[in-house]
């Protein structure tokens, strides 16, 4: 058993975490990861209304009676998002555990910390989790270059990243981008880190509400198989190198080329129809990170869980228990 400042603050077996991911985050694989022993977190805006939501985290209870959250992410959208209401169905069902992710999340921080509930906060560099470390928040999520979604223009990998959030921020930091085995966890919790983050290799789990032409696609895809898109409109992403995403980054990079050049192939509609929904791997965009590289196999939330926990205690009972005559922060963790 590996135990850390995260596992104690959210009563969760293993320091491992499923973030909110689009058109994935439900109930199905949620509830799976919880079983796991690990701490995952419904897609409150997967939901096409609150009161779905409420509903969905209805199933999700249902489904498993270990701890689980929802992830609240506050991004601009052509059509408004009535933010407070799903986050007045996130406190009035009882939650007690929300990730927020995009912009400022103060208003909505203020509010679940009224109601008690726990804030995880998303960042994608230091300033951004010292930001959220003032707004009160209980952890900081950070995601280094390698990750799957948004990781932000300054192009910071986890192995710079992590060890400086870990200075400068005192809430537990979980670490985010790149992470599928046990030598992730071991190096996230020697970079500083209390837990780590893991989307696309949730995405390759038997209980993962997506078809499964997109699971063996990641497994055969190496770390070279992500494709950067909306640099140009300052809003970098990373997702699934494919066709669509190839002739997303080429029409972005042409003189004057503005979001509505793309719109049409980067619907998110048609990336979770065309692509999650049926297996049609080059019909439209989807999300995947760098981590792609280091996994080999589609399993269970419980075998993925299972062999990282082992494969991270057998790294360290292999390492010294000195280093510079003084005991590690991990050492209790053997």
């Amino acid at each position: 058993m590996i135990s850390t400042r995260v596992t104690e603050m959210l009563g969760v077996d293993h320091p491992v975490v499923c973030g909110g991911m689009t058109a994935v985050g439900t109930a199905d694989l949620i509830a799976a990861v919880a079983d796991a022993g690990a701490l995952g977190f419904l897609t409150a805006l997967t939901q096409p209304t609150p009161e779905a939501l409420a509903a969905e985290i209805r199933r999700c209870r249902d489904m498993t009676d270990r701890a689980f959250g929802v992830n609240l992410t506050i991004l601009p959208t052509l059509t408004p998002v009535p933010y407070d209401e799903y986050r007045d169905v996130i406190i009035t069902s009882g939650v007690d555990i929300v990730e927020t992710a995009g912009s400022n999340p103060a208003e909505h921080v203020a509010a679940f910390k009224s109601a008690g509930v726990r804030v995880i906060h998303k960042a994608v560099s230091v300033r951004h989790a010292v930001k959220a470390e003032s707004l009160g928040v209980d952890a900081v999520s950070i995601d280094g270059f390698e990750c799957a979604g948004h990781p932000g223009n300054d192009d910071v990998p986890g192995l710079v990243l992590i060890p400086a959030a870990a200075r400068r921020v005192s809430v537990p930091l979980i670490a985010s981008g790149g992470f599928a085995d046990g030598a992730g966890l071991v190096a996230a919790l020697a970079l500083g880190a209390s837990a780590i983050n893991m989307g696309t290799r949730f995405v390759a789990s038997t209980e993962a509400p997506v078809h499964r032409n997109v699971k063996d696609q990641i497994v055969a895809n190496d770390e070279r198989a992500t494709q950067l898109v909306f640099r140009e409109f300052n809003n970098t992403a990373r997702v699934a190198r494919n066709a669509i995403s190839e002739e997303i980054a080429a029409r972005s990079r042409r003189q004057g080329a503005t979001f509505d050049d793309v719109a049409e192939l980067a619907s998110g509609a048609r990336g979770r129809s065309r692509v999650l929904g049926e297996g049609e791997m080059d019909d439209g965009m989807w999300w995947a990170g760098q981590a792609q590289g280091l996994i080999q196999s589609v399993e269970s939330c419980g075998d993925i869980v299972d062999g990282i926990i082992a494969q991270a205690e057998s790294i360290l009972r292999e390492l010294p228990m000195t280093i510079h005559g003084k005991e590690p922060q991990w050492a209790s963790a053997r």
